[in-house]
Formats: structure tokens, sequence, C-alpha cells
């Protein structure tokens, strides 16, 4: 392997950073915080793709890849041992904003995230399973992240007598201490023995009080108090101290699965593993009304541990980088004070969460207003193997400025060019393409890209290089007119050459080096990764330095642990067990027959060939959450060229101005609720569809057989592929 300077490898990973927000993870294990155990040692393993644009390439997650938690494990004499986190919720998962009866007045209270949500709160349940080893015995161990917990409460089996509305549990209990004199006190420190609620027997209908067997389910939900003051305020922080939590649904010899509400009364059944678009990281069904939350959710099968890593990057991901203050409840969480004052002197928005709102994509752009939410990267040139940065502006145009008479860069939509496209059966279709004005220089290169959703992130890079690059089909070897071909990436911190997975055109080969250039280019913010703001605009040894950066490496550690652990929404293809008279909530009114149909129409008018339905994540990510997952992201994270209508103008590696990665579909049929109404979603990498219709209709290039056969479709075809869509 060509040995490459670290300089060398930054300017080239720089060549195409990325939108608003980013993503982020270690590329290898290799940065995980201090007290986490180093990756092997070693030289890097060399793997070679002759005739994919690289002549060699290091995998991200090498084999023996240390897990920073195990998740599960099996004991000598076959018990099942489960460690299954929680985070604090205000209400419980089945409560809407009203009565089950009464007319809609607002979503409930499930979804969302306490005030001091970030410090003291998570915990875990250690599940060991006996009934694998022949006993109808389960233990389920209160472990405490940090501090005391006390009177903290366990409830398990769901009641659905058919008087009960909202939640019943069948047993309710507390966590006895032996080492507490018996008392309902639980430490971070204590043991596995501690703390426990005991399970013998299966308390659900029909046949309560028979011994338990494999494939019982048990509804699982704990309730933490931590200890606190006599004027009720926690002792270890001064927060609050009463929470609820996620209800989850533990079967028995397998561990926790995502759930669904099934008749009577929305009763917790397994979801079907063809609806988990994420394995069993996929996020629940949702029985209280809060599908705008949806893409915030950890993956459901977090471990203890995890989940504290997971609500630490949350926190730094919704701070602002001018005061500190949290995005939600800003005069109430604590202030994030190391970070205030942060801001770079040119920047974009404030916090990644100002771009990336309810973890959703940009803002709409609308004609005049600014583009704020959205990333410009702009080149004097570029090509496959070199970028000359814009001499006014560097890799982005950052459009606001701290300093009062600063220069106003600021980029906004002036007009569309409008088209008609007719179909055969008359039905037409107004396409838009955007015309930009800048109040700056208009740069002889630029690229509008709006902020992806940001969902399923690590379950991608667990994803095996094997498993990419063998989609590919650079020279249409079987002659269907799609190719497919990989980015390429340096990775800024070593040099080395990686696949590129995140981004719009493919050309971040890590979550860590997504999220740290959207730091930079979007906030000015500084990172281990990129060191100086020099790297905004392309310096060579930007990183050569031992100064402090506004993000320290735990900082960065947390935020990669955040958006790789964000689960993926089950898709909602089943109908679920309303009770009568219950009014259906909007993201579960759907039709399971016409979405099969237009599930197998999507196979049919060969969508699916650039859209993967589905494919395995590899064994060696160092979140074992991630690990030997069967996914169906509707990607296959290559490169394809989609015909002049949607060029830009730069080159990015090997993507050139017409060549975009195939956009991952999970979770599309979530935008209308996430953006705030089906008005607000945008598609496409600058925004400019309104409708899938017009998403569809703008495919070209390789694209253009699939569109046509779609297209071809009749009307009531093209519906029924649509409600698969939005169905995902």
């Amino acid at each position: 392997m060509k040995v490459r300077t670290a300089s060398a490898g930054l300017f080239a990973a720089i060549l195409s950073l990325t939108a608003c927000g980013g993503d982020s993870k270690a590329s290898d294990g290799s940065s995980r915080a201090s007290h986490e155990s180093p990756p092997p040692s070693g030289p890097a393993p060399v793997a070679t793709t002759p005739g994919l644009g690289a002549t060699d390439y290091v995998p991200l997650h090498t084999a023996g890849t240390q897990v920073f938690e195990q998740i599960q494990y099996t004991e000598a004499d076959g018990t099942l041992v489960t460690l299954a986190g929680f985070r604090p919720t205000n209400r419980h998962a089945r409560e809407r904003g009203e009565p089950w009866d009464a007319p809609d007045v607002g979503p409930g209270n499930y979804f969302t995230f306490p005030t001091w949500y970030f410090q003291n709160r998570t915990f875990g349940i250690l599940v060991r399973d006996q009934v694998p080893a022949g006993r109808s015995r389960i233990e389920f161990s209160l472990r405490v992240n940090d501090g005391t917990f006390v009177e903290s409460g366990f409830s398990a089996f769901r009641r659905v007598d058919p008087d009960i509305r909202d939640y019943g549990w069948k047993m309710n209990v507390g966590f006895e201490n032996p080492l507490e004199g018996g008392k309902n006190i639980c430490h971070a420190t204590s043991a596995r023995e501690d703390c426990m609620v005991v399970i013998t027997d299966n308390w659900r209908a029909p046949q309560p009080g028979t011994p338990l067997k494999l494939g019982d389910v048990i509804e699982v939900t704990p309730a933490p108090f931590l200890q606190y003051t006599a004027d009720n305020k926690a002792v270890i922080d001064g927060g609050g101290i009463r929470y609820y939590s996620f209800e989850q649904l533990y079967q028995v010899g397998v561990g926790m699965r995502p759930w669904y509400g099934i008749a009577p009364t929305l009763d917790s059944a397994p979801l079907p593993e063809s609806t988990l678009l994420g394995g069993m990281a996929s996020v629940s069904y949702n029985y209280s009304e809060e599908p705008h939350r949806v893409f915030q959710q950890m993956a459901n099968n977090i471990g203890i541990a995890n989940t504290r890593r997971f609500v630490e990057g949350r926190r730094l991901f919704h701070t602002s980088f001018v005061d500190g203050k949290h995005s939600e409840s800003p005069d109430i969480n604590p202030v994030f004070t190391k970070h205030a004052n942060q801001l770079g002197p040119r920047y974009n928005n404030v916090s990644c969460i100002a771009c990336h709102a309810l973890n959703g994509r940009s803002v709409a752009p609308t004609p005049g207003g600014p583009l704020y939410t959205l990333s410009i990267d702009t080149a004097a040139s570029s090509s496959s193997t070199q970028l000359t940065p814009d001499p006014t502006y560097g890799l982005n145009v950052q459009q606001r400025a701290q300093a009062a008479g600063a220069p106003d860069y600021s980029v906004s939509v002036k007009s569309y060019e409008k088209t008609v496209r007719t179909l055969t059966d008359g039905e037409t279709i107004e396409l838009q393409k955007p015309v930009y004005a800048f109040k700056g220089p208009v740069p002889v290169q630029f690229s509008v890209r709006q902020a992806p959703q940001v969902i399923g992130l690590g379950l991608l890079e667990a994803v095996d290089e094997s498993t990419i690059l063998n989609l590919a089909d650079p020279n249409d070897a079987n002659g269907d007119g799609v190719r497919g071909v990989p980015n390429w990436a340096i990775n800024p911190e070593n040099g080395n050459r990686h696949l590129g997975r995140f981004g719009w055109k493919a050309s971040k080969a890590t979550l860590r080096q997504q999220s740290a250039t959207a730091l930079l280019k979007d906030m000015g913010v500084t990172s281990p990764v990129y060191k100086t703001l020099d790297c905004q605009r392309g310096a060579a040894n930007c990183s050569a330095t031992t100064a402090a950066t506004a993000i320290s490496e735990t900082e960065m550690e947390r935020l990669a642990s955040y958006l790789a652990l964000l689960g993926v929404p089950a898709q909602r293809s089943l109908r679920s067990g309303y009770p009568d008279g219950m009014r259906v909530s909007p993201e579960h009114d759907m039709n399971p027959t016409l979405i099969n149909r237009g599930s197998a129409l999507f196979v049919q008018a060969q969508c699916g060939t650039c859209h993967t339905p589905q494919m395995k994540t590899g064994a060696n990510h160092p979140f074992a959450e991630l690990r030997n997952q069967t996914i169906h992201p509707y990607t296959d994270v290559l490169l394809h060229d989609m015909g002049p209508g949607l060029a830009d103008t730069l080159t990015e590696g090997q993507a050139g101005p017409s060549m975009w990665r195939t956009a991952p579909l999970w979770g599309i049929g979530s935008l209308k609720f996430v953006q705030g109404g089906a008005q607000n979603v945008r598609y496409l990498h600058d925004g400019r569809a309104r409708t899938l219709m017009e998403a569809i209709a703008w495919h070209g290039g390789e694209a253009t057989n699939s569109r046509t056969r779609f297209e071809a479709l009749s009307k009531d075809d093209r519906t029924a592929v649509l409600a698969f869509l939005e169905s995902l």
C-alpha cells in the first residue's frame, strides 16, 4: 500500500465536506474513549478492488475489534443474559394527548426527552433468562449508570382487560436490595445480585400462572426514582427526581424485541422481522401520537452503558455554540458552558439540531429566503484527484458572520425553472429546478445540499465493504444499464483510504469524519479531526497542531455514539389492534394490501436495482448493537449517474457532477410528520422535489429505465408504489 502523509490525506478528505448537521462515529475503534480497550495492534489490513477506482483500501472494522459493551451472551448452563438500556421519559407509551375515546388535542409525552435527561438518569436492566436452561425463572436486575436510585418501580405483564385504557400492569413491585437491609436503594456500584426482581411464571392471558416457556413475551417498564433532598431535588445534581421509562417487550429465550399493538387494546406483540428496517435496532411502533419525534429514538437493542453515551452525545447535538443552551427547555436544562462562545466567526447555523430539526431534513427552501439550513459546497475547479478551493469561500459558503459589517454571503433561491412532464395516461407532474442568487461572488463551481435525516447511520457504517462492493457493476456486466461504483475517501486523521458511505456523494467514510466536517463547515467549530479553521479553506497541514480544539476527543466520541445508535422506525405496514371507537392515529392508518402490492411493483419497476432492499451488517463494528443485523435501508451506498438534469458542477473523487449516492429510503414515510407536514418535505440533494412523484420524475441516467417503468404503470399501481414508500 502506498504510504500517504497525514497532510495529503487531510486535503483529499476535505475535498467534499458535507451538509449541515452531519453524522459521526469512529472509523476503526482507534479513537474510542480512554477507558475502552484499544483495537488490535499492528498495521491496518489492506484490501484490493480492481476496476473499482482504487487499488487498495483499509476496512473500517477489522476482525477482533472489541465492542464498547456486550449486550447479550449465553452462560455455560444455557442461561441467556441480556443487557437492556433505558432512558427516562415523561409518560407512558400508549398515552396520547387525550383519553383514548376523546377528540384529538395533541401528542402524548412518551417520545420526549425530560429535562436533565443527559446526566445521571440512564440505567438498564440485566436480564438472566434461565428458561433456555430448563428453569421457569427470569431475574431482572436494576443497573444504575450514575449515582443512586431509590423507590424505583418495576412493572411487567400489561393488562388487557376490556376496561383498561392507556396503560395498566399486572405486576408492580420495587427493587429490594439485601445489602441495604431490603430497602429499595440501588447504587451505580451495585452488583448483579442486588436490586433484583424475579419472575417464575407467566402472568399473561389466557393461561396466567403457567410456567414460562420459550417464546413467551413479557412487557417490561422500570420507573426510576433518583435519591432526593428534602425539597425534592436530585441529590446528585439538583434536577428532577421521578420519571417513567421506555416500555420494552422481552421475549423469553430471545431478548428485547421491537413491538406493535394488537387486539385487544393494543396488546404487545413482537414485530415481524420483515418490518424491522433496522433489524433489532428498529424503533417500535408508537402509540402516543408522536410520529414527529420518531427519528430521535435510540436503537431498540441498546446496551446499558451505551445508553449513557447516547444521551451525552444527544446533548451536544442539541447545544448552541453561542450560549451553550440546550434547544429543549433552554432555561431549565443546565447550560453546557464549555461550548458557549465557540461559534466560528463565519457559520451557517448555531447547532446541529438547527439544521436537522427533529433529526430530519433542512427547512424547505423558499424563493428569496436564505438557505441557512442547507450547505453550499464550492470550488474554483475540481477533478477526481484535486480540488482548488474557491478564493472567496474556500470549500463551502459560510453564509453568516458574527462580526458587524462582515460581508453578507447569504445564498437564496432566486426563482425556479419549471417544466411539466405528462405521463401516458394524462397525469402531469410539474418539475422545478432552483436558480440561486449569491450575495457574494458567484463561485465557479458549487453544489447545494440539503441536510438529510440522521437515522440508521451506524448500521450503514457497520456493513462490510465486501457487501457493498459486491453490488458494484462498473462495466454494466449484466446489461441492465445500471452500473454503480464506489466512492473513496481519505481518513483525515491517518491518511488511510476507506470506502465512502456518507454524504450525498458518498464522500465520507465514517460518521466521525462526517460530523467533524459539519462542525467545521456549518458552525466554524474545530475538533480533533479538523483542528483549525484553515481546514475549511483547504489549507494543507491545517490539523498539524497541538492546540486545544473546541470539541474535545471525549465530545467527538459522544457525538459519534449518539449518531451511530439512533434507531430506524419499523416499517408501518401492519394494522394495529385499536379498540372499537378509538380514533386511529394518522401514522397507523394504512392499507397493508396496497402496501404489499406496491412493494411488488417497486421490484417490478427495477427500483431495487439501486435502492437495494436488504443487506446484512458485519461482525466487527465497535457497537454490538449494530453487528449481524439484517437491515432494509433501500440503498446500495454506491454512486450512480443520474443524468444531466440532476448534475451540479463539482467533482468529488469518483463522483462526477451527475453522480450521486443512492439515498436510503428508510424513514422516508415519516418525513411528513418530522418536517411538520407533507408541504414542508423536500426530496433529492438540493430539495427541489416537493413530492415523491417529482423525485421519481427527476431520475435520469442510469435510473431512466426504472423511471420509465414506474411512469408506465396505471395510476392505481403508481399509487400502490407510493403507499409502499410512505410505509418505510
